[in-house]
């Protein structure tokens, strides 16, 4: 097994995708689900809105997470790496 930094970045990544797919089906047959419930018990109030709204603002949020890279991200493994270079005994 390839223990890598990068692969292991890689590995976390691809887990991140997959994590995000899996919330978005669950939000789409959920969703759907109460869409249909609404119009069929009670089509005179739409109600279906508030949780694809509150919902939805949980799924936006987690895709940008996985999808947007944090352009800090680089420059806060270089101060981690620098704190534990200060904290190393010397050989």
């Amino acid at each position: 097994m390839n223990t890598s930094p990068t692969y292991r970045n890689a590995r976390r990544h691809v887990e991140r995708k997959l994590g995000f797919g899996i919330h978005l089906g669950v939000y789409l047959m959920v969703n759907i689900g109460l869409v249909l419930l609404n119009f069929l018990v009670s089509p005179h109030k739409v109600w279906a809105v508030w949780p694809l709204f509150g919902w939805g603002i949980g799924l936006l949020f987690h895709g940008l997470g996985v999808f947007l890279h944090a352009p800090g991200t680089a420059w806060k493994e270089r101060l981690i790496e620098q704190e534990m270079n200060k904290h190393r005994r010397p050989e």
